[in-house]
């Protein structure tokens, strides 16, 4: 049964982890570009995102020996395939992952700014005004 709390702000809880996960991919992947036989991984977004929120909204435990859901954090990367493999062996495209890293980034900051506006709405609620 999904709490007020889960109601009110929705799928962005979820959303903010996952990104700040894919955010530490994205930046370790940058950081090891010219690490010879570094294998740069990413995250599926909307597969890791509606899986959480899957295992979340339609199992319950019911008994204390039931595995708990999967979160956010428990995403298992995946590794990229590279459009031009390098000769050293490593995957990582830098142009690329600067593209996904600052598209992350934005949707990152919306998520945040929407839950910003929907706590702010609900302070107002309870404050009467």
């Amino acid at each position: 049964m999904a709490t007020f709390t889960d109601l009110q702000i929705g799928v962005h809880a979820e959303a903010l982890q996952l990104r700040s996960r894919r955010m530490e991919l994205l930046a370790t992947n940058l950081a090891n570009s010219d690490t010879p036989d570094y294998k740069a991984r990413d995250i599926d977004f909307k597969a890791a995102l509606s899986s959480a929120l899957g295992d979340r909204t339609s199992m319950a435990i019911t008994h204390a020996r039931h595995f708990p859901p999967q979160g956010a954090a428990d995403v298992e990367p995946l590794y990229r395939i590279p459009t031009q493999p390098s000769l050293d062996g490593n995957t990582v495209e830098p142009t690329l992952e600067h593209a996904a890293f600052s598209e992350n980034t934005i949707r990152y900051q919306a998520s945040l700014d929407f839950l910003n506006g929907k706590i702010s709405s609900l302070r107002k609620a309870l404050r009467g005004e």
